[in-house]
């Protein structure tokens, strides 16, 4: 058992003074706040439990800095991803989904929902170990420390329909039945455990990637375990599901029993009012990824009406235009009152929440995400006095509306310090090495 003693820790409700925090096996044993203990290791600055990243494509993080250049639609950003998606093969993946893991544990990520649709070889065949791309994603997280949702993705068409094309060959198994039969697979190679730092949970890419009779066989194998899909991410998308099934994504999904509680409607930009009853009504979660939905245009979701209606937010990085939940955490705040011309529609300590309990719940880790007793322990260690949080009030409007992924100072999770000090330089060198092998391939 280690006993530390946090000079500022957020508990739930609340930031208190002098926490005294017990540590063993993993999770806390006590939480006693305005502690005066004779002997713990003091740890200065503000202190939150880990945030969990709840949409992350890690192969993106090699678009960061390029795809931004020049003008353009989703669409033809989607090109230049296709061309990274086409070049990777396990070895590389590993490398670079092990270094996007670093950044994430370094800005206080400690759960990362990964949704993974890279699957077999580029002509399309499976690899020897038809998984062996998702067991690279496994070994990177493991490697980074941080715990892994894997959310293995069914994807078998290019749009309603058409068959998939180019580097889109990689993500399809064929057949519903064909992904249900290698995802079985998976599943046995990663069941939980309650020291596991990895759980497998199913996504369906978008509903014009999977036809409307293969979603009774998702729902049917999915059960209680976490369920993503990108919804409605963009006006084109709506279009083409009404004049394919003559219903909205949300109602398509609804009515092949894909909005329960354990789903994740990833972006949910463009809904209409019975939309947001649906998803409201199913108390779904709702992952927003501000930062990837302004960089590609794709306009700014109903957060606060959805959360009225019953859903519960969780936030992602997506496609990783930057690695920040600090800065999720406020977009989806300031987008809103960009989208209302009004101010003050999410506390800070609702966001908090989304990025902290609500989104490991939304990932299978009901056990973290609080610093509780019997949670996993995590922390998150931020500097009260930077150029960015001094002055700010060290509470949570500190950690919401001031701070910033460099403010993490040290990072632990499930009781391990996974980031300290001066670790920043190393993760951007492994970063800069993957990624510029990747680049001179395409180039």
């Amino acid at each position: 058992m280690t006993a530390y003693l946090l000079e500022r820790a957020w508990l739930g409700d609340r930031f208190a003074d002098d926490v005294l925090v017990e540590v063993e096996g993993g999770r806390f044993t006590s939480v006693t706040p305005d502690a005066d203990p004779p002997r713990a290791v003091p740890v200065r600055g503000l202190v939150v439990p880990g945030l969990a990243n709840t949409h992350s494509h890690a192969f993106h993080r090699a678009l960061r800095g390029r795809t931004q250049r020049g003008r353009g639609t989703f669409w033809t950003w989607r090109e230049q991803m296709y061309a990274v998606a086409a070049r990777l093969d396990p070895d590389t993946y590993l490398a670079l989904a092990r270094a996007t893991y670093r950044e994430m544990a370094a800005a206080g990520i400690t759960s990362v929902g990964e949704f993974h649709y890279l699957h077999h070889q580029p002509d399309g065949s499976p690899y020897d170990d038809p998984n062996e791309m998702g067991d690279a994603l496994g070994h990177a997280a493991r490697e980074a420390g941080i715990r892994i949702t894997l959310l293995d993705t069914l994807y078998l068409s290019s749009g309603f329909g058409a068959p998939p094309e180019g580097a889109q060959v990689r993500y399809s198994d064929g057949s519903v039945d064909a992904w249900l039969e290698r995802v079985e697979g998976l599943v046995t190679g990663l069941r939980p455990s309650s020291t596991s730092g990895s759980h497998v949970g199913a996504a369906v890419h978008s509903v014009r990637a999977v036809a409307a009779d293969d979603l009774d066989a998702v729902a049917s194998w999915v059960g209680d375990c976490p369920f993503h899909v990108h919804l409605s991410e963009q006006v084109a998308e709506n279009d083409a599901c009404l004049a394919a099934y003559g219903v909205t994504p949300a109602r398509l999904l609804a009515d092949h029993g894909l909005l329960r509680p354990t789903t994740s409607l990833v972006h949910a930009t463009h809904l209409t009012d019975e939309d947001i009853a649906l998803i409201g009504g199913a108390g779904a979660y709702v992952s927003f990824c501000p930062t990837t939905e302004r960089d590609l245009g794709d306009g700014i979701g109903p957060s606060r009406r959805l959360h009225e209606a019953g859903a519960r937010l969780t936030l992602g990085s997506d496609s990783h235009a930057v690695i920040d939940l600090f800065e999720e955490m406020r977009a989806v705040e300031l987008d809103e009152r960009l989208a209302t011309q009004q101010r003050g529609h999410w506390t800070a300590a609702e966001l908090l929440t989304a990025a902290t309990t609500s989104g490991h719940e939304s990932l299978g880790w009901a056990d973290a995400g609080a610093i509780a007793v019997g949670q996993r322990a995590d922390l998150v260690v931020l500097d009260a006095v930077s150029p960015r949080t001094a002055g700010t009030g060290r509470d949570e409007q500190t950690v919401v509306f001031a701070a910033a992924a460099e403010d993490v100072r040290r990072v632990m999770a499930d009781g391990r310090w996974i980031i300290a000090e001066g670790e920043r330089a190393a993760i951007g060198r492994a970063l800069d090495e993957v990624i510029g092998r990747i680049w001179e391939e395409i180039t």
